[in-house]
């Protein structure tokens, strides 16, 4: 690096933080608690049966306030799922500039993607519910599920790269696989409501994983370790 770019990447990185004035403050403030609130209302009462009188009503706002930061219910959702794929674009960016295991991070990676407020079964009925009655959520949600799989792509090409899944698989295929295994399962957690969504994941991952494993006499050893660590948290988890 030259000194000149050197100095032009010092000054931008000493640069001061953008000013936000206390009326962009207040507009941020009032989003955010319009968009908790729709979600956690979504979750208790259903999609349908919620309202947008009963959303300002939880985040304190007139009623009028609700549509200058969202269109509809439905953009409440698109903003939800847009969220979930910085999440996710963050989450890829860590695994290629780490030397993470995959299954770890993996693991890591589903926990991260329905911590709250999906870890709450209403929810997942509420997204679905949305996805399924509106043709434009579908329209939107549809070309926002091509760049989660391309994302999901980006991991699996990755992790055969590292020799860390078979490559006698095209990576799309493989990321195909993980993503109805984890949507499958948070559609049957969704239905019986438990508190086994973290032993589901786990054990559903293993199922996936001894299909798209390398197969070789160490990632047999690795795959038995897995095993026995699913099976001692389930043992624990049930003397609790």
């Amino acid at each position: 690096m030259s000194l000149a770019s050197h100095s032009a990447t010092s000054e931008a990185d000493n640069a001061p933080a953008p000013v936000v004035s206390r009326r962009e403050r207040r507009s941020a403030e009032i989003r955010e608690r319009l968009f908790r609130s729709s979600l956690q209302l979504f979750a208790q009462k259903g999609f349908a049966e919620t309202t947008v009188e009963d959303i300002t009503e939880a985040a304190d706002v007139g009623k009028g306030t609700f549509f200058n930061y969202f269109p509809s219910k439905d953009h409440v959702l698109l903003a939800f799922s847009e969220m979930q794929l910085k999440k996710l674009e963050e989450s890829v960016e860590h695994f290629r500039n780490t030397n993470q295991p995959l299954r770890e991070f993996l693991q890591a990676l589903v926990l991260r993607m329905t911590e709250e407020p999906l870890r709450n079964p209403g929810m997942i009925r509420a997204i679905l519910l949305g996805y399924l009655s509106s043709g434009a959520v579908r329209e939107v949600m549809t070309e926002k599920q091509t760049r989660a799989l391309a994302l999901h792509t980006q991991i699996v090409e990755i992790a055969q790269s590292r020799g860390e899944l078979r490559t006698d698989i095209p990576a799309v295929e493989i990321a195909h696989v993980f993503r109805q295994t984890i949507f499958g399962t948070l559609l049957m957690w969704s239905v019986t409501g438990d508190a086994t969504l973290r032993e589901r994941v786990r054990s559903a991952l293993y199922m996936a994983w001894s299909g798209i494993a390398p197969t070789n006499s160490e990632s047999i050893a690795r795959e038995q370790n897995w095993k026995d660590e699913v099976s001692s948290d389930e043992t624990q988890n049930n003397h609790c």
